[in-house]
């Protein structure tokens, strides 16, 4: 019999939000200035966090900058040679934020007005040539709950774009997505991961660098009979995949196989997505979200911010938009 995977304790939150997040989203890391930035989109009114740490430990220094934004804004990246400009997803489209004011300019609206209550953006992600995809949330899908969508409810509408530094849009995957999360790519660049959250699996696709295109879908890990929503994610220099598992207080750790290799457990129900930070890049900080369930543990630590140095593993700057 095959060991068990490793689990590893990740510690209780290293910085505790002012008020406990509704879904804290999006972490991203800029080392110029050693600031961690994040969302949180389910707050009235939506929230912009940026967090100075120290480069080496992780640590907070000081309290976050929290910035009030105009529309609910899921995911965000730095753009290239703008300094104090993010790219980023809001509930309809592509915009870009001010990182002063956290003003929002619309770029490109995709989902309509009159279809806001059915579909919504949710995760993304920036390849290495600095193109920006965005996956959709088929939101009446999505109220089944995980892994309980009926047949009768036909092929789910979310779709996953790509929305290039040109200004140019390609829809990459036309339907069938219920909650898209997790996007994230090979280090070699030529496999592309996306997660469906509710579906509770993580595809590989072949990835073309160049054309941005993607081939051969595939089912990579498949936790519909195990536990876990596959939530935000990075992916370490050796190719290793760190996944936020909703609903299942852990980071699980997969090879490029899709092996499951190990856990880092933490205190919070709802771990909702990783990024790469720190110095050399080997601190995994993971945001959270608050246990809303009515039954939920009332020693739950969602809805702050965690971190977990490991021994053996780093991983690299998520891309900025180059445009």
């Amino acid at each position: 019999m095959a060991a068990a995977p490793e689990s590893i304790d990740g510690g209780k939150p290293f910085y505790y939000c002012q008020k406990p997040m509704v879904l804290g989203e999006a972490p991203i890391y800029r080392a110029s200035d050693s600031t961690l930035h994040w969302v949180e989109c389910l707050a009235e009114p939506p929230t912009l966090h940026i967090l100075k740490v120290d480069p080496d430990t992780g640590d907070a220094i000081g309290d976050a900058r929290v910035l009030t934004l105009e529309d609910s804004v899921t995911v965000v990246f730095f753009r290239k040679d703008k300094p104090g400009s993010y790219i980023g997803a809001y509930y309809q489209g592509v915009c870009f934020i001010d990182e002063q004011t956290g003003k929002l300019e619309v770029v490109k609206e995709i989902i309509p007005t009159d279809q806001r209550d059915e579909l919504r953006f949710n995760d993304g992600g920036l390849d290495a040539k600095g193109r920006f995809w965005l996956a959709e949330i088929d939101k009446k899908a999505m109220a089944y709950g995980p892994n309980k969508l009926p047949a009768s409810y036909g092929t789910p509408r979310g779709r996953l774009w790509r929305y290039d530094p040109d200004g140019s849009l390609h829809l990459m995957i036309e339907d069938g997505v219920i909650c898209g999360n997790g996007l994230g790519w090979s280090p070699d660049n030529k496999t592309m991961y996306f997660h469906d959250s509710v579906a509770m699996i993580v595809k590989a696709y072949d990835f073309d660098l160049e054309s941005g295109s993607i081939s051969n879908p595939r089912l990579l890990i498949d936790r519909r009979t195990s536990g876990g929503e596959p939530d935000g994610m990075v992916v370490d220099t050796d190719g290793n995949l760190w996944i936020a598992m909703y609903g299942f207080y852990r980071v699980m750790v997969f090879s490029p196989e899709g092996k499951h290799l190990k856990d880092i457990v933490f205190p919070a129900r709802n771990p909702t997505c990783t990024t790469w930070g720190g110095k050399n890049h080997n601190i995994l900080f993971v945001a959270s979200d608050s246990d809303r369930r009515p039954n939920g543990s009332s020693n739950d630590e969602g809805g702050h911010m965690f971190k977990f140095k490991p021994k053996d593993a780093r991983g690299q700057p998520k891309h900025e938009f180059l445009g």
